[in-house]
């Protein structure tokens, strides 16, 4: 099984390879793994280094409250981040992070991995969420470098738990400790026999209190910019329905609503922010719309502002009174903490069941599904009649799940 899961790897470098002469993603994650062992930072050898992998800026908001936990409590501990995808690559530097070297991972190896390991020399490496590159587990395990795995998430259909899955079960018991984010997590790593795991909640509950909290500390002490200025204007004291990150699947029955409901407010800011799309979508909306980039006092006659810009919608959360948020239809369901830490019920499609925060906010009654254009309209009327006495039970929600990281790196520390 090690055999066909190198000879997997050599076939999927082949296969980015060939697809980066036509598609713009491959060609980025080519570029930025190009002679990679030239472009290595200078390490200082006298501080100790720290390894986080993340697939992508998801995994990145998940792994940050670690880190910053982590540099705290050892605060001349270097951290070094690796992205698997482009958009992490091209996206971190938004983010208000700690991080002292970020990388490319390289393709999953044995000589890179060895190559890897022995110029960082880390001292613990944590893998955030999904993603365990067997190559990288096994020769940090041969080097006993402990390896974490946080903020993970299993489920039942996952290869691990299969009657073919021993060589990545081998795999994961190579991991020092799991800390995972739900009780299903933890019983079916029990089941394959790992014990070194416990419960300790999804770190972005972290991630996204310490967002707010920097937003409104901001706001308190008078720093409101252009955008703000831009946001206050369109609302006119009135509170949005803000779409954030919808794809088609969404925006087609989002459209009919906001047409049918000129009196309302709404904040759309789609995932594909692309010439193409934005257009498409004023086409649909005729005068209904105005673009966040062509925003201006005089017009301000229109019920729909579409944020054609990266960066602004955590802040449009703010403004609004309820959230949908997209991919919910392709099984790739967006953020929906950002909207909720600010007290936003959210409403999402039916394809959710790979987010455990989406169980989450169906059961706690903050979060709700829509199939169609019908259940989309009857479940915004029914949240319009009770927003009020919603929000402070999202807000207090919210701040109850706070914690995981903290936890983790307690954790750590005692057993270290």
């Amino acid at each position: 099984m090690q055999f066909l899961y190198n000879l997997s790897i050599f076939l999927y470098g082949i296969v980015i390879q060939i697809t980066s002469n036509f598609n713009e993603k491959a060609k980025l994650w080519i570029i930025g793994r190009k002679d990679w062992r030239n472009k290595l930072p200078a390490i200082t050898s006298s501080q100790d280094l720290v390894w986080f992998h993340c697939a992508s800026l998801g995994e990145f908001d998940q792994g940050l409250p670690v880190m910053k936990e982590w540099k705290a409590q050892n605060p001349n501990c270097l951290i070094l981040v690796t992205f698997f995808s482009p958009s992490g690559m091209q996206h971190y530097q938004k983010r208000n992070h700690c991080a002292d070297y970020v990388v490319y991972l390289p393709l999953d190896s044995v000589s890179n991995a060895k190559y890897f390991l022995n110029y960082y020399k880390p001292k613990a490496i944590f893998f955030v969420k999904y993603e365990f590159w067997a190559n990288f587990i096994s020769t940090a395990h041969k080097m006993q470098i402990p390896i974490y795995s946080i903020a993970a998430n299993f489920r039942k259909n996952q290869h691990f738990f299969s009657w073919h899955g021993s060589f990545f079960r081998g795999v994961l018991k190579k991991i020092s400790y799991f800390f995972v984010q739900n009780e299903t997590s933890l019983k079916l790593l029990h089941s394959i026999g790992i014990s070194q795991v416990q419960v300790a909640g999804d770190t972005r509950f972290d991630a996204v209190l310490e967002a707010k909290n920097q937003f409104l500390n901001e706001i308190n002490e008078g720093k409101r910019d252009e955008d703000w200025t831009k946001f206050e204007k369109f609302l006119q004291g009135e509170k949005a329905i803000i779409i954030g990150s919808s794809w088609p699947a969404e925006e087609r029955f989002i459209i009919p609503y906001i047409l049918k409901n000129r009196g309302t407010k709404f904040i759309l800011a789609p995932h594909d922010i692309s010439e193409g799309h934005i257009s498409k979508i004023e086409e649909g909306l005729g005068h209904s719309c105005m673009r966040f980039t062509n925003f201006s006092d005089e017009k301000n006659i229109v019920n729909c502002l579409i944020l054609d810009t990266i960066g602004h919608l955590s802040k449009a959360y703010y403004f609004g009174k309820i959230a949908i948020v997209g991919g919910g239809f392709s099984g790739k369901l967006h953020n929906i903490l950002e909207p909720a830490v600010f007290g936003l019920p959210v409403l999402f499609g039916p394809k959710n069941n790979r987010f455990p925060e989406a169980k989450t906010f169906l059961t706690n009654g903050i979060g709700f599904e829509f199939i169609d254009e019908i259940e989309l309209e009857y479940q915004l009327n029914k949240l319009n009649e009770k927003n009020q006495s919603l929000t402070s039970n999202i807000v207090a929600f919210i701040a109850s799940q706070s914690g995981a990281s903290a936890k983790i790196v307690s954790t750590l520390r005692i057993n270290s």
